[in-house]
């Protein structure tokens, strides 16, 4: 009597993740933007970066980008956050200090500046192997005794992936499923600065923004590390203090999946 071979059984998410950090430990690394042997951001993707940007979003806070969503930050970013790239939260949080240097300057605060990180949907932090940007987050805090992370925002099961949405789409899907918990909240009155990977319509931003003020909590700025959006037109160009910003939509609605690499 022949039988049938047993399926392996399905690695478990915590598992995965396991056998991820141990891949980063033994391989040799690369850079993340371009796949060359060396550190996870070499100097000369860091060239391709150029000046900050300052997107405007109507109704939403100030926020800085480190660069636009192209070239090697967007090669960078799509490794960290969904090819398994977790060793690169070190040097994309590197990429993060000068967004956060330009957006703590109006707070001339000597103390803690708190950083919350925009939520990730559960099932894709459980496919991730935790939350990347709350991994951004307890980087930046590891290099700058400043920071704080206050993970206090919490996405409901039932939100969708954003892929593909447009702006009204996107806050609908956020629309009574972004919680704050109020254990994780920073301290009343503390300097708060909202952390992402990626803006596109900004409809993230402004939830999360408008979240922790019911909380009592205002946001002095976002930083992002890529500006995934894209100019209306040269009419609504203007300067802020002293920056060119423009005011853009997203033209990339893929950037936070798989489908949108190929080519790279």
């Amino acid at each position: 009597m022949t039988t049938s071979p047993v399926a392996p059984a399905p690695v478990p998410p915590s598992v995965g993740g396991l056998l991820a950090a141990l891949l980063d430990l033994l391989l040799p690394g690369s850079c993340g933007g371009c796949d060359a042997p060396g550190e996870g951001w070499c100097a000369r993707c860091a060239t391709h970066l150029g000046p900050l940007l300052w997107p405007v979003l109507p109704g939403g806070p100030p926020v800085v980008a480190a660069g636009r969503y192209r070239g090697p930050l967007r090669n960078a970013v799509i490794a960290y956050k969904e090819r398994g790239r977790r060793d690169l939260a070190g040097a994309l949080s590197s990429v993060l200090l000068a967004p956060l240097a330009q957006a703590r300057l109006p707070l001339r605060s000597t103390g803690a500046i708190w950083l919350v990180p925009a939520p990730s949907r559960p099932a894709a932090a459980r496919a991730r192997g935790g939350d990347h940007v709350v991994r951004l987050c307890r980087q930046l805090a590891r290099r700058d005794s400043r920071y704080r992370v206050a993970p206090a925002l919490r996405l409901g099961r039932r939100a969708r992936d954003s892929v593909g949405l447009d702006a009204a789409a996107r806050a609908a899907n956020l629309a009574g499923r972004l919680r704050v918990d109020a254990r994780a909240l920073p301290p009343l009155g503390a300097p708060v600065i909202l952390v992402d990977d990626v803006v596109t319509t900004g409809a993230t931003v402004r939830a999360c923004r408008d979240a922790l003020a019911r909380a009592d909590r205002d946001v002095t700025a976002a930083v992002v590390l890529a500006d995934a959006t894209t100019r209306e037109g040269r009419g609504n160009t203007r300067m802020v203090a002293g920056k060119t910003t423009h005011r853009r939509i997203c033209t990339d609605q893929g950037h936070s999946n798989l489908r949108s690499v190929a080519g790279l």
